[in-house]
């Protein structure tokens, strides 16, 4: 780390929502945008968004940022929320904690990742609810409108984003992350960014449809390179990074094809995370490999044997099965917890080396913790600025005239269903 100038990143790099609720913390917590730039400055790299389900993720990213001086995030989807001990409003007083405890000196955001707008009632709820998240320490939040229709997505993210301090990340995201099909086009993406940039909003990252999906990828298909990488280029005129959703599963070649040819700074893993912090037998991509429709345990790796033993039992008894194991977060966390000091020490090591590897070898992030932090010394503010601005005619982009833009669009949306992390 760049530790010279650690002592003034923390002093004015730190967002006032994280000063006020942390006043005493050496943690320094930063703005998503923080993390954006400093994978745009170093070029060709991103940085992992790891989904901390449970707290041996958490420790086990954290743990790896440092060792790799990689500035990195720390987010939880809002359907996550409802089944993990981890919630979009107590996630940064846990990464708070942890990273006093371990002595975690690289920057790091926390993120409310899709943030679902699905209707009226999801509207209504997020005047309120997007500040409240901003008072509980979220530094950086997705709105993600995807579901609806073009003109409708639209239409929520210019309601919605004046609510995000200007300070803070911001992800938008067209086409909802359902695998090969439905997948985004350029004219979608524009669609979206421009009329965002005719009303004087300017998000950070845009995540895509661009053929993976959430969970287990099962297809080995996965995320299209091409594709994303034309879409980047059209919207390169705006200064959107792009964030890249259901990183699990896909394999390291096409990861680092990702980093290198796109303009992708953000990279969301979840369900790896899980299921290598548990034990559970994965391929060399992180992706659980089942034997006889079923995960298998690899003796002496996470959870004990008998705590397996019991979490199997009780998903069976549930009917959960593949990708709804993640529902056992919650109802186990506890028991995880209280394993021996061995057991939880192998569950987050083993979190650290899978994620240590993606930053260093795969996704190129190493050393942007010194960037970062850098950045902010220079800069001497927690808030980094617009990466461009205002290029759209306001009067081009009323209402009435998108609205008939967006019926114009080609556009296949894909079958319906729940995508929702």
């Amino acid at each position: 780390m760049a530790s010279k100038n650690f002592d003034k990143a923390l002093s004015v790099g730190r967002p006032p929502n994280i000063c006020k609720l942390f006043p005493n913390s050496k943690a320094l917590i930063v703005s998503g945008k923080v993390v954006d730039q400093a994978m745009l400055q170093k070029g060709k790299c991103m940085t992992i968004a790891a989904n901390g389900r449970n707290i041996f993720v958490i420790e086990g990213a954290l743990r790896a940022a440092q060792k790799a001086d990689a500035a990195i995030i720390i987010e939880i989807a809002k359907s996550e929320s409802t089944y993990c001990p981890t919630t979009m409003f107590n996630i940064a007083r846990r990464t708070d904690a942890l990273m006093n405890k371990l002595g975690i000196t690289v920057p790091v955001a926390i993120h409310a990742d899709h943030y679902f707008i699905k209707g009226q009632a999801d509207y209504d709820q997020a005047l309120t609810e997007i500040p409240a998240l901003f008072d509980a320490g979220i530094t950086s939040i997705a709105i993600d409108a995807s579901h609806l229709p073009d003109a409708e997505n639209l239409v929520t993210n210019i309601g919605l984003g004046p609510l995000i301090p200007t300070w803070a990340g911001y992800e938008t995201e067209v086409g909802e992350i359902k695998g090969s099909q439905g997948l985004s086009t350029p004219d979608e993406a524009l669609f979206l960014i421009q009329g965002l940039n005719a009303h004087g909003i300017f998000p950070d990252w845009i995540a895509l449809n661009n053929g993976t999906t959430h969970g287990i990828e099962a297809t080995g298909a996965g995320i299209q390179v091409d594709l994303t990488r034309k879409i980047h280029e059209a919207l390169a005129p705006y200064g959107i990074s792009g964030a890249q959703h259901g990183t699990s599963g896909n394999n390291s070649d096409r990861l680092r094809e990702i980093a290198e040819q796109t303009r992708t700074t953000k990279a969301n893993v979840a369900t790896a995370l899980q299921m290598i912090g548990w034990g559970i037998k994965v391929n060399e991509y992180g992706n659980a490999i089942m034997e006889n429709g079923e995960f298998a345990k690899v003796p002496g790796l996470g959870l004990s044997e008998e705590l397996y033993a019991e979490i199997k039992a009780y998903a069976d008894g549930k009917g959960l099965k593949g990708g709804d194991w993640k529902k056992l977060n919650l109802p186990f966390e506890r028991r995880m917890e209280a394993q021996t000091a061995e057991v939880r020490e192998r569950m987050a090591q083993a979190v650290e080396d899978f994620v240590y590897d993606l930053l260093v070898n795969v996704f190129n992030a190493k050393g942007t913790g010194s960037l970062a932090v850098d950045m902010i010394a220079e800069k001497g503010s927690h808030d980094m600025g617009l990466k461009a601005g205002v290029i759209e005619d306001p009067d081009e982009w009323t209402e009435e005239k998108f609205r008939a833009r967006a019926a114009a669009l080609d556009s296949d949306k894909g079958p319906k269903g729940d995508f929702d992390d």
